[in-house]
C-alpha cells in the first residue's frame, strides 16, 4: 500500500535514511544519489536503493571470502529484502528501504534481479553468448532505471523500454570503457560468440600478457561491441518526453556521455588505457544535452550521430 506522501517517516525511519544517505556519500559511484536533478523529496528513497545495492555489490566482489559463503550472504539479504517489503525489520538499510518500496511502490521484484546479478558476479567470468551477457544486464542494469521511473510514477511500456535499452548500453559501455581493467582482474565480458567470429577465445584474452595476435584480431570485434552499443543507446532516446524536466536533463546528460565514452573508447586501445571524459568533452555536449531536455520529441538519430563522430 502505497502512503500519503506528505506523511512524514517515523523518527527511527528517519534515522534509518540518514545512515543511507550518508553511505551513498561516501561511496558515489555512478548512481544518481547525490545529484541535485532528483527531487529533494526522492533523494532519501534513492539513497535506499544504494545502499541495499552497494552492500550486496560489496558482498559479491570484496575481501577473501569464499564463493560459497558469498552466495550465503546474498541469500541471507534477500530473505530481508523479501521481509522488509511488509514488516519492519530491524536493520538501517532495510527500513529505509521497505519504508521507501511502501511509499513509492517500487516493484520488488527490481531489487530482486539486482541480487541475482550480484550472484552471477559471484560465479561467472565470461560469457559464451550475447544472449548471456544481455541476460546479466537485464538484471544488473535495467533494475535501476525501473526503479528511478517507479519513483517518478512512469510506467508507461514505452519508457520502460526505451529506459531498459539506455541501463543495458551504459552497462555494456562500462564493459568496453573497463577492458584494460577487468581483462587483468580475470573478467571477461566480450561475448565468446563475438570472440569466435574473430578467432578467439575469452581464455585467450584472460591470459596475460596478450600476444600481439590477440591484440591485433580482438580490434574488429572491440569496434563492433562499441557499434552495436551506440545504437542500442540511440534506442532509448524515445524516453525524453515521458520524464519530468529536471530528470530528463539528468537522463539525456547520461545518453550523451555515454556516447561521448564510446566514442572515446573507438579511439582509444582499451586493452591499455581506460578512456574518460574530461571538462572539454562534457563542454562539447552541454549543447545538445539542453537541446534534448528542451525539445524531447525532436530527438534525431543525426543529433546522436554528431556527438559520436565528433573528434
Amino acid at each position: 500500500m502505497r502512503h500519503n506522501d506528505d506523511t512524514p517517516p517515523a523518527e527511527h525511519v528517519q534515522t534509518s535514511y540518514q545512515h543511507c544517505m550518508a553511505l551513498a556519500r561516501s561511496h558515489y559511484e555512478n548512481f544518481p544519489t547525490a545529484s541535485k536533478l532528483i527531487r529533494a523529496d526522492l533523494r532519501p528513497a534513492v539513497a535506499a536503493i544504494y545502499a541495499f545495492a552497494r552492500t550486496a555489490d560489496d558482498m559479491a566482489d570484496e575481501g577473501d571470502e569464499s564463493a560459497d559463503k558469498r552466495l550465503k550472504q546474498l541469500d541471507a539479504w534477500e530473505t530481508l529484502l523479501e521481509r522488509c517489503a511488509t514488516d519492519e525489520v530491524d536493520h538501517p538499510v532495510f527500513l529505509a528501504l521497505g519504508d521507501a518500496i511502501r511509499r513509492h511502490a517500487l516493484p520488488v521484484s527490481c531489487l530482486h534481479d539486482l541480487l541475482t546479478a550480484f550472484r552471477m558476479d559471484v560465479s561467472i567470468h565470461a560469457y559464451s553468448s550475447f544472449d548471456e551477457l544481455q541476460f546479466y544486464c537485464r538484471h544488473s542494469a535495467n533494475p535501476v532505471g525501473r526503479l528511478m521511473l517507479a519513483l517518478h510514477g512512469i510506467n508507461a511500456p514505452q519508457a520502460l523500454s526505451a529506459s531498459d535499452h539506455i541501463c543495458t548500453a551504459l552497462q555494456l559501455a562500462n564493459f568496453w570503457q573497463d577492458l584494460s581493467v577487468d581483462l587483468p582482474n580475470g573478467r571477461c565480458y566480450l561475448p565468446g560468440d563475438w570472440l569466435a567470429e574473430g578467432g578467439l577465445s575469452s581464455d585467450e584474452l584472460l591470459q596475460t600478457p596478450l600476444s600481439e595476435d590477440v591484440i591485433q584480431n580482438i580490434q574488429p570485434v572491440i569496434k563492433r561491441a562499441i557499434d552495436f552499443t551506440g545504437n542500442m543507446m540511440f534506442q532509448g532516446r524515445n524516453i525524453l518526453p515521458y520524464l519530468p524536466l529536471r530528470l530528463r536533463l539528468q537522463i539525456a546528460a547520461t545518453m550523451r556521455g555515454g556516447l561521448a565514452i564510446l566514442h572515446a573508447a573507438d579511439a582509444t586501445n582499451t586493452l591499455k588505457q581506460r578512456p574518460t571524459l574530461g571538462k572539454a568533452a562534457w563542454l562539447k555536449i552541454a549543447l545538445p544535452v539542453l537541446l534534448d531536455t528542451l525539445a524531447p520529441g525532436a530527438t534525431q538519430q543525426q543529433n546522436i550521430k554528431q556527438v559520436e563522430n565528433t573528434p
